[in-house]
Order: C-alpha cells, then sequence, then structure tokens
C-alpha cells in the first residue's frame, strides 16, 4: 500500500532529525572529550579507554597550569584589552561607518576606494611593525587597541545597516534641532543594537584570542596576554626536560598533553560563557547589514 503524504512528511523529519543529532554529537563531542581529559589525571589518560566522564578525577592540570606568578597578570591584561578594544572598536567603527553612510558626503567614492584597497593589500608585517614603532606603540597597551580600532569588514556591514535606517528619523531629530552626534548617540545606535551585539562578538573573541601582537611587539612581561601564556605553558610542554622535572610531573600525574588541554578549556570557557547572550543578535546582525550594498 502506497504511503500518504503525511507518512512520507514523518519519515523524512525523522531521518532530517537523526542526521542533525548525528551531525552535532559529532561536532560537540572533541571539545567534551576535551574536557574531561583535563579533568582527568594526565599518566592515566596515557592508557586510554576515557571516553565518557574522567576515570581519575583531578584538578592538577590546572593547578600545575595556574601556577605561574604571572598568569593573574597577564589574566587581567587580556580582560581589561578584550573590553576597552571591543568598546573603542565598536564605537569607532560605528562612527566612520555612520558618516559614509550619508550619501551626499563629499569625496564619498574616495572613502570607499581607499578602504576596499586596505581590505584586500596589506603592507606585511615589516612594514606594519615599522610603523608601530614610528607611532610609539611598541611594547605598549595601546598596540593591543589602536590598530584595531577599525574593522573594514565590518565597517562595511554598519554601513549598510545604518542605510537601512529610516531617514524620517534623522529628519524629524534635525527639525528638532539635533546635532549628528546627537542623533548618532540617541537615535542610530539604539536601533542597531543587532549590529552591535555582533560586532562585540567577533571583536571581542579576536581580541581574547589574540597573541600574535603580543609575542611580536611587546617585550614588557607585564604585558604579556592571556594566549601568548597559554602558548607558553604549550611550547613548554612539548619543550624536552630534565628529569627532576618529569619525575615531578609523573608524580602529580600530569603530562604535557594533560597541560594542553587545560590550556584548551581555560581559552575557550570565557567564549562559551557569553556566546549564548549574544546569539539571538548574531545572524539578524548579519543579515540586516548585508540587505543593501
Amino acid at each position: 500500500m502506497p504511503l500518504s503524504q503525511n507518512q512520507k512528511d514523518r519519515i523524512m523529519d525523522t531521518f532530517v532529525y537523526a542526521l542533525l543529532s548525528i551531525l552535532t554529537l559529532s561536532m560537540l563531542y572533541p571539545f567534551y572529550y576535551v574536557l574531561i581529559l583535563s579533568f582527568n589525571k594526565g599518566t592515566d589518560s596515557l592508557l586510554g579507554g576515557v571516553y565518557l566522564w574522567p576515570r581519575t578525577l583531578t584538578f592538577e592540570n590546572y593547578a600545575r597550569f595556574l601556577e605561574d606568578p604571572h598568569w593573574y597578570r597577564a589574566f587581567l591584561v587580556t580582560v581589561m584589552r578584550t573590553l576597552s578594544g571591543t568598546a573603542l572598536g565598536v564605537l569607532f567603527t560605528c562612527l566612520v561607518a555612520y558618516g559614509l553612510s550619508h550619501r551626499d558626503l563629499l569625496f564619498r567614492k574616495g572613502y570607499f576606494t581607499v578602504i576596499i584597497f586596505a581590505m584586500y593589500f596589506s603592507g606585511g608585517l615589516i612594514p606594519y611593525y615599522v610603523v608601530l614603532r614610528s607611532v610609539g606603540l611598541l611594547n605598549t597597551f595601546g598596540v593591543y587597541i589602536i590598530p584595531s580600532m577599525l574593522s573594514t569588514f565590518f565597517l562595511l556591514i554598519a554601513i549598510s545597516f545604518f542605510r537601512e535606517i529610516p531617514s524620517e528619523l534623522k529628519e524629524s531629530a534635525h527639525m528638532d534641532g539635533a546635532s549628528e552626534l546627537v542623533i548618532f548617540y540617541r537615535i542610530i545606535l539604539p536601533v542597531s543594537t543587532p549590529l552591535i551585539a555582533t560586532m562585540s562578538l567577533f571583536m571581542g573573541v579576536g581580541q581574547w584570542n589574540s597573541w600574535l601582537d603580543s609575542a611580536y611587539f611587546v617585550q614588557s612581561e607585564g604585558l604579556r596576554t592571556l594566549a601568548f601564556r597559554m602558548m607558553e605553558v604549550i611550547n613548554k610542554s612539548n619543550a624536552p626536560a630534565d628529569a627532576i622535572a618529569v619525575a615531578n610531573s609523573a608524580s602529580a600525574g600530569v603530562t604535557s598533553y594533560s597541560l594542553q588541554v587545560a590550556a584548551m578549556v581555560v581559552s575557550i570557557a570565557p567564549i562559551v560563557c557569553v556566546y549564548p547572550f549574544l546569539q539571538r543578535f548574531f545572524i539578524q546582525g548579519i543579515m540586516l547589514g548585508s540587505v543593501k550594498g
């Protein structure tokens, strides 16, 4: 007997949900596996067979990872960098985008030419280093913030987003005597929450995970970032160690790989905690900024 349309739909829905469930598990399990290994004794993990939960629960991996006296300073620098860099980056990018969203702006095509050229072409690491040195940003906290205050990618998205805002809002504010800055802060920004949330998420993740600038442009140990310290831990765990150090680590059940997975968990935990609060704005912010060119 042939199947009805409802039965076909149910079979197809079952197949789709089963496939999506398998794909979801295949993507989430590696993160879960790293998490349980970080709480498992390192020497015990070498024996294998740890799949669903820690077989020998321990916090020694994290204790060994956090015992570096420079760790707390690096964490503070990274938090300050992420907060200030994200806030200034979003603000400055939105300010520039708001100005460029005006179709009657003088030399508007010239500005866009410079922006597009900067997106596709770069001077390279050495010229960039020379520029940073000439403006006095090397080995300063500003080297983390000032170069990233303008994102050309989000600049184009913000321009398209601001064009979608009804012009009647700005015209009515102009009739009431409001200046452009007042319109920007009192009208434009409050209705741009999806865009701001999306930009904040991407810029914040970029600031949190960045370590190359700390390695290349900073020499002061007090300005090292969290990501740079974690790279140090991973590199030290992979480097040859003397017999005493190996014996001490083995006695505590810590291995180089267990240190690495603990570093991974520490690096992604803040982002995982923040992302659910911004997720509902993510797709909306990207789509609204890409409707028109």
